[in-house]
Formats: structure tokens, sequence, C-alpha cells
């Protein structure tokens, strides 16, 4: 990726610890830095308690920020804001959930949950409102006659694309992503990823896409970031991580992705991972990244943590076998 792009987001040794009692600190995110540029999408992924979604969600001020920065669009959003900062900050970045049915309210029709952010950013007159509905909800592939139905009535698919009409209604230029195709059909995850990729081309919106699947996280971003207990293992393009992985645990989780061809997929090495992750509120001295799990550990491994780097140009990681 090019320096000379512009940069919408930069995120610099972000930090986010929760108190769960008894002294006990769970460092969800611990020292997590990006940057993402206008118009591009980058994917994040990871096992499940990685941090990322956590990631995502700070970043939006869906939690406060333990510690670092967090600057969109040339200002630093992750310390106190005024109401007017904040409530142009919310408009102008969006998030995409998970569950598209516990995301929507079940007592509000359609229209109503499209239309709640514009009620809130966007004074609009009731014949604007419902114009722009119908035509947010002709944008995601539904019909203005599922304006007056509620929730329940949709499937999951068709739920996931209200929530995308719901995140365009107040025109953002950021959205964060968060797992949005895992609660899907695999039929229908292709149908939202596509839908998005054709909104990022119409609208020039940037998009942070979390998932876990890397086969689809390839398909639709242009870099790939991956964590590992609550910090950053490897950044890169988005060929150049999956055809040249430095990361010990980026080699592992790509092993995993299935093969179409069944000669192939019988005859390929796969890494297996032993042991478990290790607990964020007592994560290992040294290389929290990998070291207790990695096939490949030093010494060293366990007396310094690794320093996040530029391996070759726009290719980022922090291990000691790629150390500067």
């Amino acid at each position: 990726m090019s320096e000379t792009r512009e940069k919408l987001l930069q995120v610099k040794h972000l930090k986010k610890f929760f108190n769960v009692g008894r002294n006990a600190t769970l460092k969800a995110v611990d020292d997590v830095s990006f940057d993402i540029y206008k118009g591009e999408t980058l994917g994040l992924v990871g096992e499940s308690g990685c941090g990322k979604s956590t990631t995502g969600r700070t970043i939006i001020r869906l939690y406060e920020p333990t510690d670092g920065q967090v600057i969109f669009d040339g200002q630093d959003i992750a310390g106190r804001l005024a109401k007017k900062d904040l409530k142009t900050l919310n408009r102008r970045m969006q998030m995409i959930f998970q569950d598209p049915y516990a995301s929507l309210n079940p007592r509000m029709m359609v229209k109503d949950i499209i239309a709640e952010g514009l009620d809130n950013h966007l004074v609009k007159s009731v014949k604007e409102r419902n114009e722009l509905v119908y035509r947010l909800l002709k944008t995601v592939g539904l019909n203005r006659e599922h304006a007056n139905r509620y929730p329940h009535e949709f499937s999951g698919g068709q739920r996931q694309r209200i929530g995308i009409a719901r995140a365009l209604s107040v025109d953002p230029d950021f959205i964060i992503a968060d797992e949005p195709i895992s609660a899907l059909d695999v039929s229908i995850q292709a149908q939202v990823v596509n839908l998005l990729q054709d909104l990022q081309k119409m609208q020039g919106l940037t998009f942070l896409f979390i998932a876990h699947d890397l086969s689809m996280v390839k398909h639709i971003s242009d870099r790939v970031g991956v964590m590992y207990l609550g910090n950053m293992a490897e950044l890169a393009g988005s060929d150049d991580l999956y055809d040249h992985p430095l990361h010990p645990y980026t080699k592992a989780l790509l092993s995993a992705i299935p093969v179409a061809d069944p000669e192939i997929e019988r005859s390929r090495e796969r890494i297996i991972l032993k042991g478990d992750v290790p607990s964020p509120i007592d994560p290992p001295s040294g290389c929290r990244f990998f070291r207790t799990r990695c096939p490949m550990a030093m010494d060293i491994c366990a007396e310094a943590r690794p320093k996040w780097h530029e391996v070759h140009k726009g290719h980022w990681v922090a291990c000691h076998l790629h150390d500067e």
C-alpha cells in the first residue's frame, strides 16, 4: 500500500483493559497499532477471544480506550470529546454487528430502525425520511414494502441487509463490520460480502472487516492484520500475507484453510497447534503471541517481547525470527 495514499484512521498503541474483580485485569487489547487508508478494506482476523472485536468497538468508542491514540481524519478521538464532536464522530463512523437479530430492536418497524440515525443526525421531513428509507432498502436488495415489517419477519440474510441499510443511512465515511457474515448461511455470506464491495465502490467507503473466515477475508480485503491474545502478530497486503506469511501463527491459520482440490487437500501439510490460548488475565512473559504454542520458539521468546516492525515494504510482523 503506497504511503502517498491518505490515511483515514491511525491506531497507535491502543489498549483496552477490563477490571474483572479480585484485583485482576483482562488485557483484551494490549498495544495494537495499524493504519487504514481511505477507500480500502482492512481485514482483521484471529481466533475467538483474540481481541479483534474489542479493537473495533474501542475504535468506535463503544468502549472507552484504556490508553493509546485513535486518530480519525486527523483528530485524536481516543480522549475526551465534546458532545458536538462525539455526535459528528457517531455519524461518520458506523458499525455492522455480528448478530443481525440481536442488533435490531424487535419492537420497531424496519423503516424506524433504518431512520433512527437520520432522526438523531440529519433532520428530514417525513416525506424525505421515507423516500431515503425506500432508497436504502433498494440499495441493499430489499423492497419498499419491507419498510412496514418487523425484524422477526425476515431471514438472517435480510436482517443483516437491514443492519447495513441502517449503517448507511447517515452517509458515513468509515464502517466497522464486526463478523457480519458469521451468523449467516454460506450461500448468503457471499451475497452480503458482494453487497459490501459494491457499496464501497459506489460510495467510496472505508471498511474494517473483522472475521475469522480467512478465505472470505482474502476475498474482500486489500490488507489483512492477524491478531493473537490482544496483540498484532502480522499485517500485510492480502496476497502478500497469504502467499508469503512470516509469523508462525499466521502460517498455522492459513494451513487450516480447506483446499477445493481433494488431491491437494489429502497431501498438504497442516500445522496443528498444541495447547490452549493463554489467559489474557495472566499472559505469558516475553512473546505472548505464540511462545507457549510455537514449534519454533527460542530462548529469547520467553525473555523479551518482539518488536512490531516493518520487515519489507508494507509487511509488518512481531516475531523474533524476523528481528531487525
